[in-house]
């Protein structure tokens, strides 16, 4: 009943919308015939709105003046009638009101001042008044019609239920919210404070390739792209590390350089397939440089945007103030199992502590992952106020110097506030040998199936071999402390054009391509998600015997089988194999279910389809998550790998739907 009664009123929004907009295209057309130009190429636009306001502050009410100014903005409000009508216009400092009164306006402009509909922009010239009432106005002497909308802004465009249509609509949404328009300024302000510290402390700012050959810098997953001048494939950066240290071993000292970051992984409140990172590297310093680095460059962005050092993010005060404090990972892993935990406690100790936080231990991991693995899944989220967390384990460090008295400890921290990363620092390896050896481990890792692993960069030892000076090296993340900052919740807040699923019923450059391209071949289209590691040869397939474990019927039709609909699929924060699922499972509440296919799936492939799951199971945590059930795959052995496909049914059947 409430899913027919929301398409009634989509259907009903969208025909009125369709009204408007033909309304308004033909007194497009009307202006056209009349010889009337609604785009005209020239405008006087001289005044803006806060320099009004600032100038004539103390202009008492009911008083005119002879000054005359030139404005030029979005009508957001019009009433009145007869003799006096008032347009509220909007320009990029601020709302004011035009006061229009029919002996002061020729009639061909009074005339436009009856058609004008809410978005048109105009060009208003004026003199500067204050109402009786005490409003601060233009009463405009001339009136033109700048930019004809003839799409109608939304009535109600603010609200949890229209995010997606927001972000995807981000110039309405800076049209209609003043605290959008606020957050994206700061945002250039916080910018704008980055650069000048560094500036101020001597660091040069330098541009690096962003279409690489190698995948360095980091392990992530890249975007691959095709050359096709050198029919070469090439890779969008993931990271702007090792192209900066080579101009350390060219001579400069210190280089910084902000700028896009591309990694081909999912998306959540923290993450962006495409996002901003300043990377700076110092010769001659260290760890320590760094630190000082990352708190000041940070506090002077505060600065930039707000008044004080203690400040609130998402409900909880953080304090920027003072020196920020270095807390070795075993510490903060200590503090919070309730037991003193380090590199030297007995590995079933460490094994057993892990388990108990619900991860699932890999029989290979030494004491240093799982140390690591506890602070991923315990340490960080207890973290509030700005904190160096540092001494992490070799295992989880590869590029990062290791400690002279103890090689299982290396120089590194990660900056964490509020329980979330903002930057990461190393003490920086200038050991061609030793760089040549890790590269080389990590080339093992990616011929093991590990596509994140970073490949060989011959260059770069090369670089390296001709002496690169000991040196400290600092990422962190813009869009993160944007986030902080402007006390914005997800990454999407502070991005003016995040990535975004498809418009139903819509298709992109690429997936256009692609369908022509298996138009051309014979292909049909399928319903069904690609699966990242597709079965090919069918005589090494083996599957379980049926029946191996009987289950009696009364056990097997306690299960609850439903059709469920994927409406968002992301990448949990911290897990590289878990999907979190959000389903319409025919309820009208939507069911989350957590679900280890990451291997064999990419998240944004699965959302719309249709799958089923066992819907009446007790409620699971993974990595924080509570799961509400189980989705349903087909798995087999192909050789020695086990392989899994997702069930996946007809978009006819509707969710909710039990299977028998």
């Amino acid at each position: 009943m409430e899913a027919n009664q929301n398409a009634q009123t989509d259907a009903a929004s969208a025909s009125t919308l369709n009204d408007e907009r033909a309304r308004r295209l033909a007194d497009r057309a009307a202006m056209l015939e009349a010889g009337k130009n609604p785009y005209p190429e020239h405008s006087d636009v001289e005044h803006h709105v806060a320099d009004i306001e600032a100038a004539y502050a103390e202009l008492p009410a009911g008083e005119d003046t002879d000054d005359v100014v030139k404005i030029g903005g979005r009508v957001v409000a019009k009433r009145g009638q007869g003799k006096i009508m008032f347009v509220v216009l909007r320009d990029p400092t601020g709302d004011i009101q035009l006061f229009c009164r029919i002996n002061d306006m020729p009639a061909d402009a009074w005339e436009l001042l009856g058609e004008l509909d809410l978005g048109d922009i105009v060009g208003a010239e004026g003199v500067v008044v204050r109402t009786k009432r005490g409003q601060l106005s233009v009463a405009p002497k001339k009136l033109t019609l700048l930019s004809k909308a003839v799409r109608p802004l939304p009535e109600k465009f603010h609200g949890l239920s229209d995010k997606e249509t927001r972000y995807r609509q981000r110039y309405v949404d800076l049209i209609v919210n003043a605290d959008v328009r606020e957050t994206f300024a700061k945002r250039s302000r916080i910018v704008s404070a980055f650069r000048r510290y560094m500036e101020d402390n001597g660091y040069m700012e330098v541009e690096t390739p962003i279409l690489q050959t190698i995948q360095g810098g980091a392990t992530a997953k890249p975007f691959i792209t095709h050359f096709n001048a050198l029919n070469q494939e090439n890779y969008l950066r993931i990271a702007t590390e090792l192209h900066l240290k080579r101009l350390l071993v060219g001579g400069y000292e210190r280089v910084f350089e902000l700028g896009r970051i591309f990694r081909n992984e999912g998306m959540d409140q923290t993450h962006n397939p495409e996002f901003t990172t300043m990377e700076a590297y110092r010769a001659y310093s260290d760890l320590e440089g760094m630190k000082e680095l990352a708190e000041g460059v940070i506090k002077a962005a505060n600065a930039a945007v707000n008044d004080s050092e203690q400040i609130e993010y998402q409900g909880t005060v953080i304090d920027l103030s003072g020196t920020w404090p270095s807390r070795p990972m075993t510490e903060i892993v200590s503090e919070v199992m309730g037991r003193e935990l380090n590199l030297d406690t007995p590995i079933d100790e460490l094994r057993a502590a892990a388990e108990e936080c619900g991860i699932e231990v890999k029989p290979e991991w030494g004491p240093g992952k799982l140390i690591a693995e506890i602070y991923d899944e315990r340490g960080e989220d207890s973290i509030v106020n700005p904190t160096f967390v540092c001494d992490y384990p070799v295992e989880v460090s590869p590029l990062a110097k290791r400690f002279e008295d103890d090689p299982r400890l290396t120089h590194r921290f990660e900056l964490v506030i509020a329980g979330h990363e903002y930057a990461n620092a190393f003490s920086e390896l200038n050991d061609p040998v030793d760089q040549a050896e890790r590269f080389a481990r990590q080339m093992e890792e990616k011929a093991g199936g590990d596509d994140e692993a970073m490949e060989y960069d011959e260059d770069y030892v090369r670089a390296l071999e001709y002496g690169m000076p000991p040196a400290g090296g600092i990422g962190i993340g813009i869009d993160r402390v944007v986030m902080l900052l402007t006390d914005s919740a997800s990454i999407r807040d502070v991005l003016l054009f995040p990535h975004m699923k498809p418009e139903r019923g819509s298709a992109n450059g690429a997936a256009a391509a692609r369908a022509k391209d298996a138009k051309a071949a014979g292909a049909a289209a399928s319903n069904v998600a690609p699966n990242r590691k597709p079965t090919i040869d069918f005589s090494k397939i083996a599957v379980e015997p049926l029946f191996a474990d009987s289950v009696d019927f009364e056990t097997f039709s306690r299960s609850d089988f439903r059709v469920v609909k994927v409406k968002d699929c992301v990448l949990p924060p911290k897990s590289k194999k878990l999907l979190q699922f959000t389903l319409d499972d025919g309820s009208g509440t939507d069911r989350t279910i957590v679900s280890g296919i990451h291997d064999y799936y990419e998240p944004e492939d699965l959302v719309g389809r249709t799958c089923v799951a066992i819907t009446n199971l007790p409620p699971r945590k993974f990595m924080g998550i509570e799961s509400c059930g189980m989705l349903i795959s087909a798995i087999h052995q192909e050789g020695d790998e086990e392989r899994l496909n997702l069930l996946m049914l007809d978009d006819a059947i509707p969710a909710g739907a039990k299977l028998y």
